[in-house]
């Protein structure tokens, strides 16, 4: 019997503990989560959208995790009566001088095996009747639904299934010793054969309390979301993103339908004052020394200023934000947004001020770290699963 402690309780560490008390029912498995309940920070405050694989470097985790964790997504939710649709959506491209990233868009898409199709602008309103498209990207895959309930129905099989759920247990301290892998919590102390770290926002921290070294610091960056008004609802079908900007992992602000029947407006990105900083006024001396410390971040900074002093002065002014929205559909205004939360990423940054653009996990003695998993982390979540438990020994060292 292998002793397993899984450290976070968002839908990455839900999913690993799920495959791992699926595939390995004669093992334990101890799931650590600080917060009082599940899918409280990353997981439970994103756009909710079933990812195709559409930006993802082909052949990378990214791209084939997405694409096959959006199929197993759905599946799971159609197994467990879980609410989704699959409404598809279109990237659009606004401007004439955008339609080379667009065609370069489509070409990935192709590499990575998904159902898009090229459309001009008049085929593009059929799908979205209110947006401003010279051409778009239809992609038929991508759907929405809520991972907080899905992380729910996880952590009721998990329960089913016999596995130690522990709330409220905040990781202090890892040692490894003869017998095992002495995790300390708020707690006390579990010991086991094998810990995997999926603590998101925390990955790094954990990773560097139980000795392994870590190639990238996380940095939070936090996006504010809009919603739009009810009766405005209706200028939005399902999905509206605009053509990204290779140089950054953010996909700038778009327009989502949400599945309890809500239109969300956002994200934008700003680089947050906490790990957990949902608003400007939630501020962690610790987290700013951190960033403020970190070489990466400052070369980070260097390079793209001026994209971070938009994204503030988006953050401050609800007419930017709505500009910003009406390039997709220009019927919307000021008055059609209302305030409707943030969510906070865990960006990987290396030393040199590069961005981790692909999902990084670290494979130590006894340890899985898992460093970067952000967006498409939720929708690929059940794949990243299968992809850790199945690299793991049959019998772990004792």
């Amino acid at each position: 019997m292998t002793r397993f402690v899984v450290v976070g309780g968002g839908i990455v560490g839900l999913a690993v503990a799920h495959r791992l008390v699926t595939e390995r029912p004669g093992d334990t498995v101890t799931v650590l989560e600080k917060e009082a309940g599940w899918a409280a920070h990353q997981t439970g405050h994103n756009s909710g959208v079933i990812h195709a694989g559409v930006y993802y470097k082909p052949g990378s985790l990214k791209a084939t995790l997405c694409k096959a964790g959006s199929a197993s997504m759905v599946e799971f939710c159609r197994e467990h009566g879980l609410a989704y649709d699959i409404c598809g959506k279109l990237i659009v491209a606004t401007h004439s001088e955008e339609l080379p990233r667009l065609r370069d868009l489509h070409q990935r898409a192709l590499a990575n095996g998904l159902p898009v199709r090229l459309i001009e602008g008049a085929e593009a309103a059929e799908y979205e009747p209110h947006v401003a498209a010279v051409a778009a990207l239809h992609v038929a895959s991508t759907g929405i639904v809520d991972f907080g309930a899905v992380c729910r129905k996880l952590a009721e099989l998990l329960a089913a299934a016999g596995a130690d759920l522990r709330t409220g247990t905040a990781v202090t301290g890892v040692d490894t010793r003869p017998e095992g892998v002495v995790v300390s919590t708020t707690g006390g102390e579990v010991v086991a054969d094998v810990l995997i770290n999926c603590a998101g926002l925390h990955a790094d921290r954990i990773s560097r309390l139980a000795g392994v070294p870590t190639p990238v610091r996380i940095v939070p960056f936090r996006g504010e979301y809009y919603e739009l008004v009810p009766e405005r609802r209706d200028l939005v079908r399902g999905l509206i993103y605009p053509v990204p900007d290779p140089q950054f992992p953010f996909l700038g602000v778009h327009l989502t339908k949400m599945i309890d029947g809500s239109v969300h407006a956002g994200p934008n990105a700003v680089l947050a004052t906490a790990r957990e900083g949902y608003s400007w006024g939630r501020i962690s001396a610790r987290d700013i020394w951190d960033e403020l410390t970190y070489r990466g971040l400052w070369a980070l900074g260097r390079r793209h200023y001026r994209y971070g002093l938009t994204e503030v002065a988006r953050s401050l002014s609800k007419k930017r934000f709505a500009a910003s929205l009406a390039r997709l559909v220009p019927e919307l205004t000021p008055a059609d947004i209302v305030r409707a939360g943030a969510g906070v990423r865990a960006q990987a940054i290396r030393p040199d001020g590069g961005l981790v653009d692909d999902f990084l996990i670290v494979e130590a003695d006894r340890q899985v770290h898992v460093l970067n998993a952000p967006s498409p982390a939720a929708t690929s979540s059940l794949e990243i699963a299968r992809h850790i438990v199945s690299r793991l020994p049959v019998d772990a060292p004792r």
